[in-house]
């Protein structure tokens, strides 16, 4: 995970907290991306916002210059304007025009930064360190507004040199609006940037932001010089570099600001010659209101906005734990040791993983997500997500069920929140009928989408719910949310559905099908008949723990007949196809619009269909199974030779002579997975399917996953290299992968590689857990893992298992051992050092007869 050179040209690695927005740091060390004013803001700088250090002797300047490596080019300029912008070079709030480092490395594994900083006229080896608290099942630290940065020098010289670091950042609040003050809090030096106004819904852009330090020695300068031209950076250079504490500065509360205010605070340590000093700095912010300003609900009258119309805003979580930006920097400071260790705990969990490179790479840098624009958190704490980020607004709005079908990050790592997205969709999102919209809407409570339900989206959502209960154990929770799961079931054959999926109970889609390429299949697919075959699986296993044992069996009837005719019919004897007449006009006549639509008059074809193409998604539904301990959902054998199918026809080692028609994802000598192909002798309809020849990350990742899961591991590890072999620092932002817009939701489908190479499985709901590692790992083996009340590693070797509770705890009473570590009575269990005997071993298990509690720094032993 180390950039160096142009490698580093394109990295944003994000800070900040889960649903806080975030600020980038860059592949040089600049601040970029401020994304925390409750909407995305890519490409975008805060004044002249920097870190810059400074070394003396004898109260002597010795060398001074920005934490940054060289600026890449080009050099012309890259924004639109007046006297600046293109034609005018780079623009001056890179700092590239003062003195920076030579040599620079960046070493990214989220959630964590290390930058290294060399310069043949600067005395000391310089690194910073940068994070935000990312603690699994610790969702409130891991959502805090702020950014923490370490500064780390070592003086490899021969004599004691003193050393100052600063940290500036720009008051972004408007003119006329800005109010700097240092306070103290302890011993903790705090710069507030604030607003002469609060912050409300008529005013949702007001807020604080505050840079703070624990250093013993500090000093701040609370205002840069207010002037014209190039007055303010030069004038602040001039007093950084002169030796010292830098100069203080204060202007009257009455003094109109001009919209340029920056602040800055410094910390001073001395080095004596061999040794390191430190400095802390947390960049913490506060934008408490949230606006609804991509789809504002509208009043009742002709101005279709007036001040008692329905509101549009709330406050964010975070704003509801601390009061301002201020009180974010005194917490982290205060805890700092804590969130830290408890952090690197995590990544260092994480990173030991006995994972490919290319699978722990494309799992970390993903998760990085949740600390994005994408993600946002409500007043109460429930979370929502976008698709992913436009340059400045969510793209996407809605929690959109069939995207966050895909994203398996959350469930594991922060499941509480994942559970509130389920509250929200069946108290909110659910009709009367038992459609579900597959896009919530805000702020809650009004008025449903009117569009629509898509099959992936609302039998996903069942799915779902099942694997929440599976890994919170929570039997209470999945019986709350039953009916309303259910009445969306049976939606299926509802005399409402109006797009007729499955009238008479055959257990097969076979209506107007939405779906998530944003358009509709006519006539019965894999695809989404898969997600009703495992709704109805998962459906039944739950109705049977509710006490509706008849419901269950009706279930597992209608399962049954539709998994043979899929099986049956829809196989072609390489892979899985769609059964339609795409010439039948007729078939569109039940459906409304869809004439409109879809019927090609000049080709006399139904428009969007896959017919005989290789699908990447045919067999998605047995992915979910697979990850959340359903079973089978289509034939074994089928789905092998389905997924060796997307393989042979879909994987491509080059785009070079590729026509594609569509985004561009891959170019060139890049290689990729088509989402859709149709090989040789197969009728590829004139317009086909949307998007097919694209090359969209979190497909490519379920369809690699799955591949390993079924034994093809070397295939399913090539389709993953060559996503992340695209992300290389120079080419794409390794943390930020796109699809429709950054930081896309759906390539957290990576974090299921972790269950795939380990064989994870669980259902707390029983007290289980087990592993089976991928055939042909070497041991000892590794891995990471997480379910809702703990999170730890296990240690896998020929003769001995060790499964460690880092955080959390884990309450057992069975636990399923590997295919290559026999069960046997010999085997001895041990819970801290301390032999259980209230155990038994029975086939590929051992079972405990009472609760086997692990608790926080806890192992139990097998042996």
């Amino acid at each position: 995970m180390i950039y160096k050179g142009q490698k580093t040209s394109q990295i944003s690695f994000p800070l900040g907290g889960i649903g806080s927005g975030c600020i980038g740091l860059s592949g040089n060390g600049r601040l970029v991306d401020w994304e925390i004013f409750n909407r995305p803001n890519k490409n975008s700088l805060n004044g002249f916002s920097h870190f810059a250090i400074k070394a003396e002797k004898g109260g002597h300047l010795i060398d001074a210059r920005v934490m940054q490596g060289d600026l890449h080019a080009p050099y012309t300029g890259s924004s639109v304007g007046q006297y600046h912008g293109f034609g005018f070079g780079p623009a001056r709030e890179t700092m590239a025009g003062l003195p920076n480092f030579k040599d620079l490395q960046f070493n990214g594994e989220f959630p964590i930064a290390e930058l290294s900083f060399r310069d043949p006229s600067f005395p000391g080896k310089v690194k910073l360190k940068a994070f935000n608290p990312f603690i699994p099942l610790n969702e409130r630290d891991s959502s805090m507004p702020a950014a923490f940065f370490e500064i780390e020098v070592e003086n490899r010289g021969r004599s004691r040199i003193d050393y100052t670091v600063a940290l500036t950042v720009k008051n972004p609040n408007p003119e006329g609006k800005c109010v700097n003050h240092l306070q103290k809090d302890g011993r903790f030096s705090i710069l507030k940037l604030d607003s002469s106004e609060a912050a409300s819904e008529k005013e949702p852009a007001l807020g604080d932001i505050s840079i703070a330090t624990d250093a013993a020695k500090s000093s701040c300068q609370e205002y840069w010089f207010r002037g014209g031209w190039f007055d303010n950076l030069g004038v602040f250079w001039r007093d950084f570099i002169s030796p010292g504490r830098i100069k203080t500065r204060k202007y009257p509360a009455d003094e109109k600001s001009n919209g340029n205010d920056h602040g800055t605070m410094a910390a001073h340590f001395t080095v004596a010659p061999g040794g390191t000093g430190r400095a802390r700095f947390i960049l913490s912010w506060n934008f408490p209101i949230f606006q609804n300003y991509w789809n504002p609900q509208k009043c009742g009258c002709s101005g279709g906005s007036c001040d008692t119309g329905p509101s549009n805003s709330w406050k964010n979580y975070y704003a509801t734990i601390f009061k301002d930006s201020a009180d974010t920097s005194a917490y982290g400071l205060k805890n700092w040791d804590r969130l830290s260790q408890e952090t690197m705990l995590f990544k260092d969990a994480l990173f030991s993983s006995s994972l490919p490179s290319e699978a722990i790479d494309a799992i970390s840098a993903n998760i990085s997500i949740l600390k994005t624009p994408t993600s946002i958190r409500l007043e109460d704490g429930s979370f929502y997500g976008f698709e992913g980020c436009s340059a400045n607004s969510g793209c996407c709005e809605g929690s959109c069920t069939h995207v966050w079908n895909y994203a398996y990050a959350m469930p594991f790592l922060f499941p509480a929140l994942e559970r509130s997205m389920r509250d929200l969709d069946y108290k909110y999102n659910l009709s009367e009928e038992g459609a579900m919209p597959f896009r919530l809407q805000l702020p809650v409570g009004r008025e449903r989408s009117k569009f629509r339900p898509c099959v992936d989206g609302q039998f996903g959502g069942v799915i779902k719910v099942y694997r929440e209960w599976k890994i919170s154990g929570d039997t209470g929770w999945m019986r709350k949310l039953w009916p309303a799961v259910k009445k969306s079931i049976e939606f299926a054959w509802s005399e409402k559905n109006e797009d007729l999926w499955d009238p008479e109970k055959k257990g097969v889609i076979t209506g107007r099908q939405h779906h998530t390429l944003d358009v509709e299949l006519f006539g019965a697919n894999a695809w989404l008949s898969g997600f009703y075959l495992a709704a109805l699986k998962a459906g039944s296993e739950m109705a049977e723990a509710c006490g509706e044992p008849g419901t269950a069996r009706e279930y597992l009837e209608i399962f049954a007949k539709g998994k043979n005719f899929v099986d049956e019919k829809l196989f072609n004897g390489e892979y899985y196809s769609q059964k339609i007449d795409i010439r039948d006009k007729s078939l569109l006549k039940s459906f409304g619009d869809a004439e409109k639509y879809y019927w090609n008059e000049e080709h006399k074809e139904i428009k969007y269909q896959i017919l005989d193409g290789c699908g990447i998604d045919q067999v998605l539904a047995q992915w979910h199974a697979n990850l959340c301990g359903l079973g089978e959902i289509f034939d074994g054998p089928k789905t092998r030779k389905a997924l060796k199918s997307i393989y042979k026809y879909n994987f491509r080692k080059s785009f070079r002579e590729f026509a594609n028609f569509c985004r561009l994802y891959a170019l060139k000598d890049e290689a990729g997975t088509m989402m859709f192909s149709w090989p040789d002798g197969k009728y590829k309809p004139v317009i086909p399917m949307t998007y097919a020849e694209e090359t969209m990350h979190g497909f490519e990742y379920q369809a690699a996953i799955h591949m390993i899961m079924e034994g093809m591991v070397k295939e399913g590890r090539e389709l993953v290299k060559a996503v992340r072999d695209r992300y290389d620092g120079e080419r794409r932002n390794p943390w930020n992968e796109i699809e429709c817009g950054s930081n896309y939701a759906r390539s957290m489908a990576s974090y299921a590689l972790l269950n795939a190479f380990s064989g994870f499985s669980y259902n707390l709901a029983k007290g289980e857990i087990g592993f089976n590692p991928q055939k042909g790992m070497r041991t000892p083996v590794k891995f990471f893992w997480s379910l809702g009340s703990g999170w730890g590693t296990v240690g896998i070797s020929k003769n001995r298992i060790s499964l460690k509770v880092l955080y959390g705890e884990l309450k057992l009473k069975k636990f399923t051992l590997p295919d290559t570590f026999a069960a046997s009575s010999d085997r001895k269990v041990f819970i801290n050092g301390k032999r259980i005997n209230a155990v038994r071993f029975t086939g590929s298990c051992v079972e405990f007869t009472g609760d086997a509690i692990v608790k926080k720094g806890g192992e139990l032993l097998i042996s």
